[in-house]
């Protein structure tokens, strides 16, 4: 069994980066997760249809209605993914690397979303455009505001993630400092439903945690090995996943349905993370599947109101099947042009920015007396008084002494 370079459980402020081949399994995984997402949206819901989507797909409806759990999929890699890019990293790399993931595409796809459906308002509409505006936020459900787009909720809990997270990253990221994370999360998730405070409820997030904490548990067995501990990581949180399946069948279905096929779907997801974070899928270096992950994003982030603003106007002039195939298509594409003209150059100017931003104020935060101007050197000896025989014995002291260079060994550091 292959591990990925190991080192010290807690050697240091922070373990030393190591580069590892690219896992992309998780990217194939990751388009999975988003397109069954799509098809729960297009297929599952009523959305643009003029008549329940059961009828429209007898065959397909019912496979279709469980695929919101590819938010559950989407929590669980994204564990394994923040612990792996956060390992080595400071604060600041971190808190530059989300922002400048995340928000570009999310800028765009609000405004292309609210003009599709301020257009045409058969589907969904803008309430107004104060409400698109604290959007660009991604903090709106803090505040109580309706999301542009349906999927934009999942965001909110990704980032009350990365903040729970940073505390971690701030610290140094290191092995025993993870599985403590874990357990104290463990732990704030299973009391926050028992003591009625809507503040620990929100920051706990007992529903989604168990994803998160088993994904940060299968990276630590994928960097270094699996061990009891993380196993009860592991199994500890499939099951209270589980015990939350049936209110999340409820909450997404408006009819009675059976739990157990969203019950095997957790199960299954749990275990393919577990043959990734062993090794058993590192020989699946298909670079195409690194496209493929790359578009799942603004994928997830255009697709629900302009996919059903679609439907509505299409619905009698395509046939079903061959409509949500079409669209799926458009929307593929359209998250290549997202992914290529928007995330790439958007991404890349907002990380140099805040780098710079970010550089500047550690500069600005160094402590004073790494800013001090260097003391007045000593002035040179006097020779006047010193006899000829003298100075030829000791001829260093007619020339400048020397001086500690900056950044020499024991001199202060610089500027």
């Amino acid at each position: 069994m292959r591990f990925a370079s190991r080192g010290d459980l807690d050697g240091g402020r922070v373990a030393v980066r190591r580069s590892t081949p690219r896992l992309y399994v998780l990217d194939g995984l990751r388009l999975i997760a988003a397109l069954m997402v799509v098809l729960f949206h297009l297929v599952s819901l009523r959305g643009g249809w003029d008549r329940p989507a059961a009828e429209i797909f007898p065959a397909a409806e019912p496979i279709a209605r469980y695929g919101w759990l590819g938010v559950e999929v989407f929590f669980l890699i994204s564990g394994f993914v923040i612990c792996m890019s956060t390992w080595g990293r400071s604060l600041g790399d971190f808190v530059v690397s989300r922002v400048s993931r995340i928000y570009p595409a999310y800028w765009v796809a609000i405004f292309l979303t609210a003009g599709v459906i301020t257009m045409w308002p058969q589907v969904r509409d803008v309430k107004n455009w104060d409400v698109v505006l604290t959007n660009l936020t991604m903090l709106q459900q803090g505040m109580g505001v309706w999301d542009v787009d349906g999927v934009y909720w999942t965001l909110f809990i990704e980032l009350k993630f990365y903040v729970l997270f940073a505390i971690v990253v701030a610290t140094g990221v290191t092995y025993r400092k993870c599985v403590l994370f874990c357990g104290i999360w463990t732990v704030l998730s299973i009391t926050a439903p028992t003591v009625d405070n809507k503040l620990l409820d929100m920051w706990a997030m007992p529903i989604y945690s168990p994803y998160f904490i088993a994904g940060i548990a299968f990276y630590l067995m994928h960097r270094f090995k699996p061990t009891a501990v993380l196993w009860g990581i592991v199994v500890m949180s499939l099951l209270l996943a589980l015990h939350q399946v049936p209110r999340r069948v409820s909450d997404n279905s408006s009819e009675v349905i059976p739990t157990w096929p969203a019950t095997l779907i957790v199960f299954i997801a749990f275990v393919l993370m577990a043959l990734i974070s062993l090794g058993y899928c590192d020989r699946l270096q298909w670079r195409w599947l690194a496209t493929a992950g790359a578009l799942t994003y603004p994928l997830y982030l255009i697709h629900q109101y302009i996919g059903m603003t679609l439907t509505y106007w299409l619905r009698h002039t395509v046939p079903a099947p061959l409509l949500v195939l079409g669209i799926i298509v458009l929307m593929l594409g359209a998250a290549w042009v997202l992914h290529r003209c928007v995330e790439r150059p958007l991404g890349k100017w907002l990380r140099r920015v805040l780098q710079n931003g970010m550089e500047e104020m550690r500069r600005q935060s160094a402590p004073d007396a790494d800013r001090r101007e260097p003391a007045p050197e000593a002035p040179l000896r006097s020779t006047v008084d010193v006899p000829p025989a003298a100075r030829a014995q000791r001829p260093y002291e007619q020339k400048e002494p020397d001086r500690v260079g900056v950044g020499a060994p024991g001199a202060p550091d610089g500027p």
